[in-house]
Order: C-alpha cells, then structure tokens, then sequence
C-alpha cells in the first residue's frame, strides 16, 4: 500500500523575514501563549479583575504637596505663621482670595495724606471686615491684630492701612461712621498659638458637621468652617436648595464641640467664591479673585451673544450660567442694533434670504435660503444692508452667491439640550 505523501506549501522569503521578527518580538516564555488578536473569533476575554488593584495615582510634586498641607492658604499665608513674630513675613497678597496691592505706598505723597483711622483685617478665604485703629500704636501690613469680636475676640491680618482703605471703603458703600468695631492690639504669644490650633480643627469639624446632617437627614451641604481666633465661635458655611430646620443639628454641633455655632447660609456662587478654583479659561475664578457682587445670569443673555446653548459649556464651576457672559452683554446689545431684525427676509431671484446668525466681531450675517436651509451664505454686513435698500426700491438681485464671501453646510447646534437642563443652569 503506498503511503500518501502530504506536500507543504512554500513558504516565500518575505513571510520567512516576517515570521523571524515576530518572533524577536515575542517575549521569553510566552511564544507559545501568544494568541494573535486580530483574529476576532478567537479573541480571549479579558480579565478586568487584574486591574481593580491597580493604582494609577500620580506622586504629588514637592510644591504641590507643600500648598496642600498649608492650613493657613485660606488666609493668605505661605506658611504657618510663627508666633514669635507679630508681623507675618509669610503673608502675600498675592496669595489670598480678593487680594488688594498697596499702589498708593508707591507714591511720593505725604504721609498725613495717606493716614486713615480704620483698617481692613483678613481673616478665612473671603472673609474681611473694616475696624477702627487705637489712638497709640503703630500698625503695617501683614500684622497679626487681635479685634473685636462678638462674643470675645477673634484674631486675623491687616490687609490695608490708610487711604487705601478709605477708597476701598467708598468702593463697598460702607460709611465711616458705620464702623464701631475696634482693633485692640497686635497678637500676642499665646494669642497666635491658639490661633494655629484652632485653625487646624477647622477641616476636621467641617467633615464631621456634614456626617452629622447627613444621619438627621437635613438636605443641605457643610461648605466650609471658620473658627473664630479665640476658639469660642465657629461660623458654619452651607448650602441647600431649600429652607432647612437644623435647630437639632445646632444643638449636636455645639455639644460636640464646645463651641458656640453660627449658622450662615450661602449660595453655590459664594461657595465657588470661597473655595476657589480655575475656569474654563485657565484663569483664577472671577468671584474669586476680584468679583464681589454677583449679578443675575439668563439663558437670555446667551442668546443675546448668539451662543450655543449647551449646559456643559455655558455652566461655570459653581453649575450656573458664567458671570462673564454679562461682562459683554451690553456691547453686544449696542452693536447688535447695527444689524437688521431677524425677521427681515432678503429678495433675490432664487429665493428668499432667510436669517440664521450673526458674527458681531466681523460684521457678518449668515442667511440660507428659505426653500434650501442646507447651506448658509455668509454675507458681509454693508451688502446686507445694500440688498434691503435695493428691495425697499422694488429691486431684486439674482443671487445670495455673489454678495456672500463664503458657503457652507448648515450644522445644527443645540437640538439635544433640554429646556429643564437650561432652567437648573440659570438664577431664578
């Protein structure tokens, strides 16, 4: 009986080059589990169970570490601050919520001119408050004063001194003769120490306070917890959409902490304030850095700049409508008095010009036409206003195209956003 001889197939130099590298390629120990992935059928399942321990957390770099271990950043120090020394070496400006530079000390006036007998103390994020200066005594920027605090005293740092302070004071509308508080003295030894204690407690009362409203089931939200200097007083910051009854909560607070409690009520914009932040933009938070009065933001104003109305893009980091879209609100309405009503309609030829939108910066109004919305046209300011004229005098040009400096596909934006989405977004 003769034997069936099974003859291989040839195999070319190219696919022997192949398989060498292949092979280079594989790992020691695993040439012969190598499955090849591409063939999809036979594809193995993966384990995602391997990667459930797994730590993707990055090191924390020396100076980031350094800034969020400092307590005291909430009040404009780079450091805790030595109790030693009156005068705080580790305060800057430049480190604090709603900071203020001291230009008038930069000029060469004289000095009864600059005097003023009311200073502006900084105590946590944007916490500050204006106190009347002793007769005797001499005061700088950056000293730790002890002042008048109800009950008690509290302890903070002078921000500004002289007639800086009285313009600040014109700028808030805050009257001379409406400041009784006093400022005792500079902060003593024992006085700073107890500061830096009590300071160091705020995070963790912060963290149990909401614990607490959490199991009383109060909807509402601890933000923040400022501890007065002498540590007899604490000032709870929240926030909550609705009307709150924490009598109880008070009650299990001050028995808790031995501390008299003070219920303050904020809104998510003042909460954002005081926390801090970056937007969208890259640049410190405008309520954070120099914005104290917060005006109300509409869905009305977005479409006034011709923006798209997408929650995702028009929230800031507090979840409302970002206070800069008033900052250009009224120029917009100024320019857009230059350009025709929406329901103006362009004549030519081949159709009518139905408005879509506007690009203020460069005088430009998009226009499609009302039996072919597909493509827009983008015509220039000054020819949209030649083609009105030339209708009001019975004259009709053939097309859009040749007054337009550009066509394209018309792109939808918006469609999917729900109203309701727009609503939670806006101040009521």
């Amino acid at each position: 009986m003769t034997e069936k001889v099974t003859k291989e197939p040839e195999i070319s130099k190219e696919e022997t080059k192949n398989q060498d590298i292949k092979k280079q390629d594989t790992p020691k120990g695993k040439s012969k589990e190598k499955v090849n992935l591409e063939d999809k059928d036979h594809a193995p399942v993966e384990d995602w169970e391997q990667y459930l321990d797994m730590d993707i957390r990055t090191g924390l770099s020396p100076e980031s570490k350094k800034i969020s271990e400092n307590i005291f950043l909430t009040r404009g120090l780079n450091n805790i601050p030595e109790p030693e020394k009156i005068n705080c070496r580790q305060y800057n400006y430049s480190s604090c919520k709603l900071p203020s530079y001291d230009w008038i000390s930069k000029l060469d006036i004289s000095l009864d001119y600059i005097e003023f007998p009311i200073a502006e103390v900084r105590f946590k994020n944007s916490h500050k408050d204006f106190f009347l200066l002793p007769p005797d005594g001499v005061f700088k920027v950056g000293d730790i004063v002890a002042v008048e605090a109800n009950p008690g005293h509290d302890i903070g740092i002078i921000s500004m001194l002289g007639l800086q302070v009285k313009r600040q004071m014109e700028h808030k509308h805050v009257k001379a003769s409406d400041v009784v508080k006093k400022l005792y003295r500079t902060a003593r030894y024992a006085d700073i120490e107890e500061w830096i204690a009590t300071v160091g407690l705020e995070n963790e009362t912060m963290l149990k306070s909401r614990y607490t409203a959490w199991d009383l089931n109060l909807k509402m939200k601890v933000n923040d917890v400022e501890y007065q200097g002498d540590g007899t007083k604490a000032i709870f910051y929240y926030s909550a959409e609705e009307r709150v009854d924490f009598r109880e909560l008070i009650k299990i607070l001050a028995e808790q902490f031995h501390i008299r409690i003070e219920m303050r009520q904020i809104g998510v914009r003042q909460e954002a304030a005081r926390l801090g932040g970056l937007g969208s933009c890259g640049r410190e938070l405008c309520c954070s850095s120099w914005l104290t009065n917060f005006q109300s933001v509409s869905t009305s104003t977005a479409r006034t700049q011709q923006l798209s109305l997408n929650p995702q893009k028009l929230a800031g980091m507090c979840g409302k409508l970002k206070c800069c879209l008033n900052f250009e609100q009224d120029t917009y309405i100024q320019e857009l008095k230059e350009f025709p009503q929406p329901n103006v309609q362009l004549k030519t030829k081949k159709g009518r010009g139905v408005y879509n939108k506007i690009d203020i910066f460069k005088k430009i109004v998009w226009y499609s036409y009302s039996n072919d919305a597909s493509t827009i046209f983008a015509l220039p300011l000054d020819k949209v206003k030649l083609i009105i004229k030339m209708n009001n005098e019975g004259k009709v040009p053939e097309t859009l195209e040749e007054f337009a400096l550009v066509n394209q596909k018309k792109v939808e934006e918006g469609n999917n956003i729900s109203m309701d989405e727009l609503k939670h977004i806006a101040d009521s």
